[in-house]
């Protein structure tokens, strides 16, 4: 079948991914939009996997302030070669993941980095609420693990939907990223200021 030029471009605006990738997703999906988009998701998180071992010593540290000054972020976002660090694509995702930051408020990048004691005081708070609710065992133990995944998704910043894109979380709009540039690209830190929080 034929996959006209326009259906390749807006797969491309939608999705990022370059336009011969864009092409051979939609041949293979029949023309079908949605699964070409989930076919190079899962292409993106293989290459993502595929590059898990490899070392990130390149990249950028990226600012965002907002609201006249109000809040301001800055966040390391690292890769394999300079190459991509000066990339578009790279530059970008950083600025994207600055702003994000500011509007989401993370407390953590992953949900391995919660510190054990906040982690055990929230299950806590979580398990006392789902008592309350008089339901089997069973089901309490299935509600906290729900309640506990909403927690992460509110906490930690790869599992928070992505601001400008809420169909995605940050972890695969970075899986976008490695998908695009065919390095290993990670999140390394960041810190976030707001005026006045201290006092």
């Amino acid at each position: 079948m034929s996959i006209s030029a326009a259906d390749v471009k807006a797969l491309r605006e939608k999705t990022g991914v370059g336009m011969m990738d864009c092409k051979k997703a939609l041949e293979e999906c029949k023309g079908n939009f949605d699964k070409a988009i989930e076919l190079l998701r899962k292409k993106g998180i293989a290459t993502a996997e595929k590059r898990a071992g490899r070392v990130t010593s390149q990249g950028a540290v990226v600012s965002y302030v907002h609201m006249g000054g109000k809040i301001g972020v800055l966040v390391e976002v690292n890769c394999e070669t300079d190459f991509v660090a000066k990339s578009e694509d790279f530059q970008g995702f950083g600025k994207d993941i600055a702003m994000h930051i500011t509007a989401s408020s993370p407390s953590w990048i992953r949900r391995e980095d919660v510190p054990p004691e906040v982690l055990e005081k929230e299950k806590e708070i979580l398990r006392e609420q789902a008592i309350r609710t008089g339901k089997p065992e069973k089901v309490i133990e299935k509600i906290v693990k729900g309640r506990l995944n909403k927690f992460f998704s509110e906490y930690c910043l790869l599992e928070q939907p992505f601001v400008k894109n809420p169909d995605i979380n940050i972890e695969q709009y970075l899986n976008e990223l490695i998908g695009k540039t065919g390095e290993k690209c990670i999140i390394r830190r960041f810190v976030r200021y707001q005026l006045g929080e201290e006092i």
